[in-house]
């Protein structure tokens, strides 16, 4: 591989995206969901009645995407939208509720994947910085 790109924080940041995407879609491939509408579901059911505005900053995604993410589980009847006034509540299903605990074992696998792989210390170590770097960068930008 080309030194420069060992070196480049951009590279290095968007190589270990794809390879820990790809793992985290493979332990969530068991229960048909992506990670990313497991953490929609997670943050819903910590905050019933969450506004897509208040999950998308969250989640750190465009309200757009948040729209795609929710009208597909709304689809599948595992986060339904109640309206009051202007606002639009987000609630999970009763299946979406009966889904949480695959959920959460799948969360338990995906860490112990990774950790096996790198090491539970430097698993928890890596994930710290790159949050770190994350909110620094965040603020900066």
């Amino acid at each position: 591989m080309n030194e420069c790109f060992n070196t480049c924080l951009f590279f290095t940041a968007n190589r270990l995206s794809r390879i820990i995407t790809k793992i985290g879609e493979e332990e969530f491939q068991k229960i048909g969901l992506s990670p990313t509408y497991a953490y929609l579901m997670m943050t819903v059911k910590d905050q019933p009645g969450i506004t897509q505005k208040d999950l998308s900053e969250i989640l750190h995604i465009a309200p757009s995407t948040s729209t795609r993410l929710i009208d597909k589980l709304v689809v599948k009847n595992l986060i339904e939208r109640k309206t009051e006034g202007k606002l639009s509540m987000l609630y999970l299903t009763d299946k979406g509720l009966g889904v949480m605990d695959e959920i959460n074992h799948c969360w338990k696998s995906l860490y112990a994947r990774y950790s096996a792989i790198l090491g539970e210390q430097e698993a928890r170590a890596l994930t710290e910085m790159i949050h770190h770097a994350s909110e620094t960068l965040d603020k900066q930008s």
